[in-house]
């Protein structure tokens, strides 16, 4: 979607908001999981080819660190050069900050910490998007972001 294009959903939705629901939230979850594993894979066989044959993931730290990075750096990227990932691309759902922008880096940062303490919590702070009246999940609230059908 061209910047063109963004502007021109902004201005749609700013009289008509169109928060993105749970039941979405978990098929783009479902999509972007298919995309994060091909990149960890990735990651994993460049890892191995470069001498961390014998590193485990949750048990080497720094091998855990390179690969929640790699993680991160896919969803940051997305999120921040064009508001949505391969998975929101498919659902028609859109991230924005507060000022209706893409969020920036600290935000990401953010938004990727705290959505594992959403899941953490036996999934409360996923949950939470269907009784709050914007549909924000503790990770969009804490990262001051929205997810947004367009």
């Amino acid at each position: 979607m061209s910047e063109k294009d963004l502007d021109s959903a902004r201005e749609t939705n700013s009289n008509h908001i169109v928060p993105c629901g749970l039941l979405r939230r978990l098929g783009i979850m479902l999509y972007d999981a298919l995309v994060v594993l091909a990149l960890l894979i990735l990651a994993a066989a460049l890892a191995m080819a470069v001498g961390f044959d014998s590193a485990t993931a949750l048990k080497d730290w720094d091998y855990t660190l390179y690969l929640l990075s790699v993680w991160f750096f896919y969803l940051a990227w997305c999120w921040r050069k064009g508001g949505m990932t391969v998975g929101m691309r498919a659902w028609r759902v859109r991230i924005q900050n507060e000022n209706g922008d893409f969020p920036g880096w600290g935000q990401c940062l953010v938004r990727f910490v705290a959505s594992f303490i959403s899941a953490a919590a036996a999934g409360a702070g996923f949950i939470w998007s269907v009784f709050e009246s914007r549909k924000r999940c503790w990770h969009d609230i804490l990262s001051r972001t929205q997810l947004l059908r367009y």
